[in-house]
């Protein structure tokens, strides 16, 4: 049986503040980290700090082991299919970064065309926006609605012969709106174009099958799914991959190296120039055991009804405006409370030991499509429960008695 309070407990950081509970509700910008996580990362430092793939001595080919067994953890998670590779890198933003820079500046021309959405994280955003400056290419991007979904009614109009790649979110982080992904990869794959997806939000949250979805790459942080910060995973299809530069060049990466010129690694290796963050990739691999042992279906499960709980009471307090209303949406909700500023109301929050996001979450386009210059947001995971929303709830009727 799944209880939050139990799991709470192997969160290290809940116990130690004492009069005023921590009540952390701000999992889509980044998680917690369990005991067994730290542990983990510990234990490498501890017991076998070494290189990967360099030492032939002990330590230093456990190491490795441990190193690659995160790999293979990864495609297992995922059901990543057998054509496609993962690749360790430093967050999703540098995964998408290693996209737009290796396969984009390369293979790119003047009249091409990205699609994106209005929905993005700048993270799957701005690197787009200086690939087309840099190749001659046209960005293009699909709508999003007032309830904060993807206007898709123009897709077939959008997608054209000169649409070569599309990026897009799995969820969103502001709205928590679950997009219908398999449609548009398959949309995109029909047309010729190439598909990335963000799966920053989604990968912590619900079971995701890349064998069943097939896309051609997708990105996604260790830190937003009780891992450590600092390691995030590029899959991408092989082929596509093996036609590519590096993104980063130097030790590791290489096959032979003289004086004149260079050769290149196998995929994945090539994209993992130096030392890689082995702790931190270890530190996921404990994250991904944690999360498997809970079962994402049951984590899936338990958010959808803590989320209708929190929906609920926030509709219940006086000037509560509620951003969106997705049909199908993960635990986010992005509000306003009257007046009150939303970076306001954050930091009142936070004399009560509660933590919200405030601001534009990365998101300015969406702030501008709303006319506002920021959002109050919560998000929700494992380790939350209705007691938290209850304190948010009452903390924000006495804020907003306050500024009355």
């Amino acid at each position: 049986m799944f209880d939050p309070k139990i799991i709470k407990q192997d969160f290290p950081i809940f116990a130690n503040h004492g009069e005023k509970p921590l009540v952390y509700l701000d999992n889509a910008s980044t998680t917690q980290k369990p005991a067994r996580v730290l542990a983990a990362i510990n234990a490498y430092y501890s017991f076998f700090n070494a290189n990967t793939h360099r030492g032939l001595y002990q330590i230093g080919e456990k190491a490795t082991e441990e190193y690659e067994l995160v790999r293979e953890k990864i495609r297992k998670f995922l059901n990543v299919p057998d054509n496609h590779s993962v690749i360790f890198t430093r967050s999703t933003t540098e995964s998408i970064n290693l996209v737009s820079y290796a396969w984009a500046r390369q293979k790119l021309k003047p009249g091409d065309e990205i699609l994106i959405t209005q929905m993005e994280h700048h993270s799957n955003l701005v690197p787009w926006q200086q690939a087309a400056k840099n190749t001659g290419a046209v960005l293009k991007f699909i709508p999003i609605t007032d309830s904060g979904t993807l206007d898709l009614s123009n897709l077939n109009e959008l997608l054209t012969r000169r649409t070569k790649i599309v990026a897009v979110t799995h969820q969103s982080n502001v709205f928590g709106t679950v997009n219908p992904i398999d449609k548009i990869i398959t949309k995109a794959h029909s047309s010729g174009a190439l598909i990335l997806i963000d799966g920053a939000q989604s990968t912590p949250h619900f079971p995701v099958d890349l064998n069943f979805l097939n896309p051609d790459f997708f990105a996604f942080s260790g830190h937003k799914m009780v891992g450590p910060t600092g390691v995030g995973v590029l899959i991408g299809r092989t082929e596509i991959l093996d036609s590519m530069e590096p993104f980063l060049s130097g030790g590791e990466m290489i096959e032979t190296v003289t004086m004149e010129e260079s050769t290149w690694n196998k995929t994945p290796w090539k994209f993992e120039a130096g030392t890689p963050n082995i702790a931190q990739v270890i530190g996921l691999g404990a994250a991904l055991d944690y999360l498997d042992q809970i079962g994402l279906n049951v984590i899936s499960a338990y958010e959808q009804k803590l989320n209708t709980y929190a929906l609920d009471s926030l509709a219940k307090l006086p000037g509560m405006h509620i951003f969106g209303n997705p049909p199908h949406r993960g635990a986010v909700i992005p509000f306003l409370v009257g007046d009150i500023h939303s970076h306001d109301l954050a930091k009142f929050l936070d004399q009560d030991g509660i933590c919200i996001r405030a601001g534009q979450h990365c998101t300015q386009p969406i702030m501008d499509f709303f006319g506002v210059s920021g959002l109050a947001r919560i998000s929700l995971y494992i380790y939350n429960t209705e007691e938290d929303i209850d304190r948010l709830c009452k903390s924000i009727e006495n804020i907003t008695h306050i500024f009355a």
